[in-house]
């Protein structure tokens, strides 16, 4: 499978600049130059860093200065620390996979998606030059399924946009259900060499995000181990989610869950992957911070041992608070051993 190279062991840096109060007090503060040295001293080779469009895009559509100085001075850091760096844009002007963020009429908007093709210019003309460390990434987990075919239009066009002044810069695609596995069969056939296939994996859901309260149907006091049945995953599933685990289905009700699990979900990746002689990135996956650490660990051993094995790229989710935080203290007792498998 084509290797997306320089992007393999990666790390995101959510809620610095995306899904944040956008305060210049968090943006000067949550992350700093240090943090990217101590990513870099764990040996990861990446950061994903997300972006909210109102960090550079005001009210109507204007360019906010300071706003870009940040993805500015992330670059910086990372040329420093060596690492590389993908900007994500995880909400833009009329849709986010957030609905507590109220944006919507993205796909339906002709204005609002001018409003998107203009700032990946503004990006590609400010940050293209930086193909060699930067790649971009469109636009963060289209949620339904009926956008499929709008998305794929709009982000083509999009894709053309950018390459009239970044004709080199990596750019990742994601597709519908929040950048599932299954969408990616259909996304448009890869217009150059230099696009990425890019899917999030958390599952088993109920494990991952046990106790989640933005999880619909969730008793936030649920818990349970890594180490559970395939009955007791589904059973799990269907009382605390409005979801059925139906990828389950196949497997010995009985047996615990394995690394066979992990290679089911990603073996349509790679099928379409192959087919399509495109390199895959994971741009999110990790564990809630409700579950316990040991289990946490045990997830990551298993997931990227699979990963390893299809040599796909990836970042975990996330590097502090977020719900998921590996440098945050719950994580001190484990974070070396989830290091080394990242």
């Amino acid at each position: 499978m084509k290797e997306f190279r320089g992007y393999s062991h990666g790390i995101n840096l959510g809620g610095w600049l995306s899904q944040c109060d956008h305060t210049k007090e968090r943006y000067d503060n949550f992350i700093t130059q240090e943090d990217l040295r101590i990513i870099a001293q764990w040996g990861l080779d990446h950061v994903r860093i997300p972006v909210d469009y109102n960090l550079v895009q005001d009210e109507n559509g204007r360019c906010i200065e300071e706003g870009f100085k940040y993805i500015e001075k992330a670059l910086e850091w990372c040329g420093k620390y060596g690492l590389n760096m993908i900007l994500d844009l995880h909400k833009t002007f009329g849709y986010s996979f957030d609905k507590g963020e109220q944006e919507a009429g993205f796909f339906d908007n002709e204005d609002y998606q001018e409003r998107f093709y203009t700032l990946w210019e503004e990006f590609a003309k400010r940050f293209g030059s930086y193909s060699n460390r930067l790649a971009f990434e469109l636009l963060n987990e289209v949620t339904d399924k009926e956008f499929s075919d709008k998305w794929n239009k709009i982000s083509t066009r999009c894709i053309e946009a950018i390459r009239a002044f970044a004709p080199d810069i990596k750019i990742l695609l994601g597709g519908y259900y929040n950048n599932s596995i299954e969408a990616l069969k259909d996304l448009p056939y890869p217009v150059d060499e230099n696009v990425v296939y890019n899917f999030h994996c958390y599952e088993p859901l109920i494990f991952t995000h046990q106790g989640a309260p933005w999880v619909d149907k969730m008793d936030t006091d649920f818990r349970m181990p890594f180490e559970s049945t395939y009955g007791e995953y589904i059973d799990n599933t269907a009382a605390n989610t409005l979801l059925t685990a139906k990828e389950m289905a196949g497997f010995d009700r009985e047996a615990l869950l394995g690394d066979e699990y992990f290679e089911m979900l990603v073996s349509e990746a790679v099928r379409v992957a192959n087919e399509r002689k495109v390199a895959l990135y994971c741009g999110e996956f990790g564990v809630i911070n409700r579950a316990a650490p040991e289990d946490a660990l045990k997830w990551y051993r298993m997931i990227c041992r699979c990963l390893d094995k299809y040599g796909i790229a990836r970042a975990a989710w996330s590097y502090r608070e977020m719900d998921f935080g590996i440098a945050d203290k719950n994580m001190d007792a484990v974070r070396e051993d989830i290091l080394e498998v990242l």
